[in-house]
């Protein structure tokens, strides 16, 4: 099986937000996917920025193909202002979260697409319960041989990622002990988790090969990693993150997804190793950021040594600040500083409900922190 990887010249950027819609009085998770985006495009024509997902009560936010952190968040933001203006007509509220706080996917509905419905019918409950959110990012790499190189040595990094990200520790109305359920929950995928260790591009194609001959997948569009290399966009794709709730953090955790890809890629031009760890290690990484957040001290070797994974955040921002001047992100870049010290969402979360607030007032402020950019600590 042959797959052509169509190569990006530079370190080009795309998100992807997944945003939920809530009802702006009773703050639960509102079925209004469908009638909002007609609202938008009234010649019945699909938006080009703005996509129906799984469930009826979320709306992904698209970007293009993007030379900058800062062109990015400008088309984030259109996209997002463009469909707040739709949904406050109809009485509805944004948020970005990896879960709603107390809203249950029992009671979601299906968006009106057969791909969707068949999903549903072919894996059932590990899909109908998929109520969750998350941010994915493409950065461009020059070659399918790049992009599995790449791939191998980001995994090593995917646990701060989450950890930077984590946001959902309420699912259907309970605290979960986690910083991100989300992730555990998308874990219940066949094809989801950490990618397998590939060694060449043609090793990806006779892997996807099998795959499909077995039936297990259509196309790579089933693949779920939280990485994988996407042969069409020729990119990489990180889907680890959880959704995040304001655009300075998405920005911020965009531009490490940009510089790193693009420091590996100097890295391999000049025949220097990258970056990696054992598949164990990986591994047990993901589940501390899962169960921890940015609380956590993740294994740096393969003696079990650890360190803090807020250290470890301050250490990839000093590695990568030539590369954010280079690539015109370093103001991005540095706001993950700030992001270690106020925390992240699920921290920030937990704060309201230790003051005393119900998960209405974790909802109300997710939304705030959406329409201010501004996280409230």
């Amino acid at each position: 099986m042959t797959i052509e990887f169509r190569s990006s010249p530079t370190a080009s950027l795309g998100v992807e937000v997944e945003l939920s819609l809530v009802d702006r009085e009773t703050r639960a998770l509102t079925s209004a996917a469908t009638d909002t985006l007609a609202d938008i495009s009234a010649d019945g024509a699909e938006h080009p920025a703005l996509k129906h997902e799984l469930f009826e009560s979320t709306v992904e936010v698209i970007t293009g193909v993007c030379d900058t952190v800062a062109g990015a968040r400008s088309d984030l933001e259109a996209g997002i202002d463009e469909l707040r203006g739709a949904a406050f007509q109809r009485g509805v509220g944004l948020l970005c979260s990896g879960t709603h706080p107390f809203s249950s996917y029992r009671e979601l509905q299906i968006s009106p697409s057969e791909r969707y419905h068949q999903l549903v019918d072919d894996m059932q409950w590990p899909v109908r319960r998929l109520a969750i959110n998350g941010i994915h990012f493409h950065v461009g790499v020059r070659s399918g041989e790049k992009c599995i190189a790449t791939v191998n040595s980001l995994t090593t990094f995917l646990p701060l990622f989450l950890a930077l990200s984590a946001s959902s520790p309420y699912w259907d109305g309970q605290d979960t002990g986690l910083a991100s359920a989300r992730t555990k929950i998308f874990e219940g995928l066949p094809t989801a988790g950490l990618p397998p260790q590939l060694h060449s591009w043609s090793e990806f194609e006779e892997f996807l090969d099998a795959l499909i001959r077995a039936e297990a997948i259509e196309s790579v569009r089933e693949v779920w990693w939280d990485i994988r290399p996407h042969p069409d966009f020729g990119t990489v794709e990180l889907r680890m993150c959880d959704g995040m709730p304001t655009m300075t953090e998405i920005t911020g955790v965009a531009a490490l997804a940009q510089c790193l890809v693009a420091w590996m890629d100097g890295q391999i031009d000049r025949g220097e190793p990258l970056p990696g760890v054992r598949e164990w290690v990986v591994r047990q990484n993901k589940w501390l950021a899962a169960r921890y957040g940015l609380d956590t001290e993740l294994i740096v070797d393969d003696r079990g040594n650890r360190r803090p994974a807020r250290d470890l955040v301050d250490e990839l921002v000093d590695l990568l600040g030539d590369t954010a001047a280079r690539l015109g992100c370093a103001d991005e870049l540095l706001t993950l500083r700030d992001l270690v010290r106020t925390g992240n969402s699920a921290e920030r979360q937990r704060r309201i409900v230790a003051a005393g607030g119900s998960l209405v007032d974790v909802t109300t402020a997710l939304q705030k922190e959406l329409s201010t950019d501004a996280p409230l600590v």
